[in-house]
């Protein structure tokens, strides 16, 4: 389906009320198979799209990789697949970052809103400005500012840099055969430098749309929708969750959960505690 000047790509289960799932880097739409299969099944309309840069959605040359466009293409999405009605999302880690700024951005498009992983980008700045240990938990973050070079680790040894990221982000838990085939897919064609435009476009103004500066100025608004964030207990990140309350207003009815053994990557190491957490968010 194109969108946005992208065509993408999504799987689709399900009929009743649409939920979107929008997955992480370095992952594609399959990471979300265990509430794909649960969530159609509660009577949800599933659909997890490939987020633009991530095959087999086709991105044209020279496109943007920020936010902005980022959060405007779920806008077009919904308006899409769904004739512009108001969606349930859910997003983790970069699927994450998305939704925050769709909530910030098109807050009249979402329901109700589960967040992975992932805290406010507001949070995430003013926790980097003050803590070395969650800057050195993001060196990804300042490795892939620089030219080729991550382009270079990444394909060198068939992609064995993301499978080490995915490791050193979820230590405990066994996810071979997905990271084996996300990552033969990830490194085809422009994958690399089109996934990693994401991480430039967040920390250099160069990689961002001008066309869209007014969305952009929106991604960060206090946030309106009810919205719950679920960590891992295994996840630095989880620290941030009880400092961010100032960036949603009293009707995003805030809530945070912790997920023992988990990590980055929770809905895939404890499926049974994620589905039943969002479907209960959901329907409340």
């Amino acid at each position: 389906m194109k969108c946005n000047k992208v065509e993408y790509h999504y799987l689709e289960s399900g009929q009743g009320p649409t939920l979107f799932l929008l997955h992480g880097y370095p992952d594609n739409a399959y990471s979300w198979e265990h509430q794909i299969r649960f969530l159609s099944a509660q009577g949800y309309r599933v659909i997890a799209p490939f987020l633009r840069g991530y095959a087999p959605t086709i991105t044209p040359e020279n496109s943007y990789f920020d936010r902005a466009t980022l959060a405007t293409d779920v806008a077009y999405l919904i308006k899409e697949l769904n004739e512009g009605e108001p969606i349930y999302l859910v997003g983790q880690d970069w699927g994450a970052a998305i939704s925050w700024g769709v909530l910030g951005a098109y807050p009249e498009l979402i329901k109700r809103c589960v967040i992975l992983a992932i805290p406010h980008p507001v949070e995430v700045k003013r926790t980097l400005t003050t803590s070395l240990r969650h800057c050195i938990r993001s060196f990804h973050w300042f490795l892939f500012q620089i030219p080729w070079l991550p382009e270079f680790l990444i394909r060198r040894g068939n992609g064995i840099f993301l499978k080490l990221l995915w490791r050193l982000w979820s230590p405990n838990f066994n996810d071979k055969q997905h990271v084996d085939e996300l990552v033969s897919s990830h490194i085809q064609g422009k994958g690399i430098s089109n996934t990693l435009a994401y991480y430039r476009a967040g920390m250099q103004k160069k990689y961002r749309d001008p066309a869209l500066s007014k969305v952009f100025s929106r991604l960060d608004n206090q946030v309106t929708v009810p919205t719950k964030v679920i960590c891992g207990q295994q996840d630095m990140r989880k620290e941030l969750l009880p400092r961010q309350q100032d960036l949603l207003a009293e009707s995003a009815q805030y809530q945070w959960q912790l997920v023992d053994n988990a990590g980055h990557f929770l809905h895939r190491e404890q499926p049974k505690i994620i589905n039943e957490a969002i479907l209960e968010w959901l329907s409340a």
